[in-house]
């Protein structure tokens, strides 16, 4: 009986052992997907001027192709997309102080950024361009020299620039504003000679509004769009990288790329 009363003892001791154990390593391990289902809300960051992949339309409403993928993701991981405007420029700080679960805005995958952050596979190849007045007698990013240009303020066309030193260093200015639809607005009205963007932006704003400008066909730098997360949010980056490939194998993306592009220009799942 002694035996078998010190056996009993010894079994509880050790289940509250493995119990405290567990719960320890629940508490100190990736909780990022468990806070988002029991939420049962995602909340997105984005810049709401930044056509087509996201933006407000006519209605106010905010739209776009990373919107519709969000949503169709959310709505197979059971939760609902909170699109959430940012000041773009303070993008890294809205994530890592917790208002936002995840960047999701054309937002281009660098080595500094993947330092910071984890990141979904690429789903969209861009490159950063120049635009330019349709008259304008610039033809090449040589001809920009001594001239000033725009860019979005804590943009990747803003990292574009800086790391073309010899570009950067040739023209006679940089104009920093806040969006690209203000900066396009200028060069429109000649405050600038070129603004340097993504691509697929500014294509979508030439063929949206019917505006005359041209895109040189010298870039500065080809990329990708990835998700971006808070460092160590792996469980939720997982979640949301696999949901996505998921579309890819299904059409679902395809189906809204060609919504947005007119083509399936989309990499994930490929």
């Amino acid at each position: 009986m002694k035996k078998a009363g010190l056996l009993v003892a010894l079994l509880a001791a050790g289940a509250m052992v493995f119990a405290g154990g567990s719960k320890e390593s629940k508490s100190s391990g990736d909780q990022s997907l468990n806070k988002v289902l029991e939420a049962k809300r995602f909340v997105l960051g984005l810049d709401d001027s930044f056509p087509p992949m996201g933006f407000r339309n006519e209605k106010n409403e905010i739209v776009g192709f990373d919107i519709d993928v969000a949503r169709e993701v959310c709505n197979r991981l059971g939760v609902d997309l909170v699109p959430q405007p940012i000041d773009w420029n303070s993008k890294e700080q809205e994530l890592n102080t917790g208002k936002i679960d995840c960047i999701w805005n054309g937002f281009t995958i660098t080595d500094e950024r993947k330092a910071n952050m984890e990141f979904s596979d690429p789903y969209v190849n861009n490159a950063q361009v120049v635009v330019v007045k349709a008259d304008s007698p610039v033809k090449t990013l040589a001809d920009l020299a001594g001239k000033e240009i725009g860019v979005q303020a804590g943009s990747s066309a803003e990292e574009a620039i800086d790391d073309t030193p010899d570009f950067k260093n040739s023209v006679k200015q940089i104009v920093e504003y806040k969006e690209n639809l203000t900066a396009l607005m200028d060069l429109e009205a000649g405050g600038v000679d070129g603004v340097v963007m993504d691509l697929i932006v500014a294509n979508d704003n030439i063929n949206r509004s019917g505006k005359p400008f041209r895109i040189l066909d010298e870039n500065l730098a080809p990329e990708s769009y990835g998700v971006g997360f808070r460092k160590g949010d792996v469980a939720l980056r997982n979640a949301v990288n696999d949901q996505m490939i998921a579309m890819a194998k299904d059409g679902t993306m395809a189906k809204i790329a060609e919504k947005w592009f007119g083509a399936d220009i989309t990499v994930i799942g490929k």
